[in-house]
């Protein structure tokens, strides 16, 4: 893509990231003036944000199921950092990250406006998550989850991790299961994948090169935890997701050990 019309197609993506900062602003005033986390004002902000963004970044989605209404714990395949833009867009959510996207430049300090969760290692901060999650669920707000830990390519469905359901369960908050794909001209867009050695920049300029990407959101039925345990529980969405997407889940062990017989070492 000539570097004019590069130019171009990301002025709306800056004027949206303008917009964000506006609302991080916002939250933050409106947090120091009454004490309070405005969690309800995150989420409806967030959400606006991300239809904007969405529309900047020419996603186009495509939904299929019945949206859950009501409070749920979504547990969706992890694909792209486009993920959050197009599941952010439906319902006012909050999200859960890993620790070190807090630090970003910029990014960091939007997510934190958010209201996002972030995953840090250790049983003491596992124990204060789980709490944070508790409090959410109980508080009516519902909450994003990708169980794999990491961004595949979406041909293929790592091991869903069942240590951050016990809040579901606890609160009796029905996990909703959801297939993400990305599509473009009818075949699967292999190009909207976040992974390995990819970074943000290089991403959004194959992105908009190739003028964006379809995101099929598929909500699969929700499932109701009773008494079972959070590793069942999670193995059933996992079942679920592989299933409608047509593709077979992975262990984490035979995941590195592909990246291992792949890998060229010298």
């Amino acid at each position: 893509m000539r570097p004019a019309r590069l130019a171009l197609r990301l002025l709306p993506v800056l004027a949206t990231l303008l917009l964000g900062a506006s609302f991080a602003l916002a939250v933050a005033l409106a947090t120091a003036l009454t004490r309070r986390p405005c969690l309800v004002l995150r989420q409806q902000l967030t959400r606006r944000f991300f239809q904007v963004l969405a529309r900047a970044l020419h996603l186009r989605l495509e939904v299929h199921g019945q949206l859950p209404q009501g409070t749920h714990l979504w547990l969706a395949n992890h694909v792209s950092w486009l993920d959050i833009v197009g599941l952010g867009s439906l319902r006012p959510l909050s999200f859960l990250s890993k620790a070190e996207v807090a630090d970003w430049p910029f990014a960091g300090w939007l997510t934190r406006q958010a209201g996002t969760l972030f995953i840090q290692r250790g049983a003491e901060r596992g124990d204060a998550l789980s709490e944070a999650l508790t409090t959410r669920l109980t508080q009516g707000l519902s909450l994003v989850l990708f169980p794999e830990g990491t961004t595949t390519d979406g041909s293929q469905l790592r091991t869903f991790h069942g240590r951050l359901l016990s809040p579901a369960i606890a609160t009796g908050t029905p996990l909703q299961p959801i297939a993400l794909s990305y599509w473009r001209d009818g075949v699967r867009d292999q190009a909207a994948a976040f992974i390995g050695d990819d970074d943000l920049v290089s991403h959004l300029r194959r992105l908009l090169d190739n003028g964006g990407t379809i995101l099929r959101i598929e909500f699969l039925p929700p499932l109701h935890c009773g008494d079972q345990p959070r590793q069942v529980l999670a193995g059933q969405c996992q079942a679920a997701i592989a299933e409608r997407l047509g593709i077979q889940s992975v262990s984490r062990a035979a995941a590195r050990s592909a990246a291992a017989k792949t890998c060229n070492c010298g």
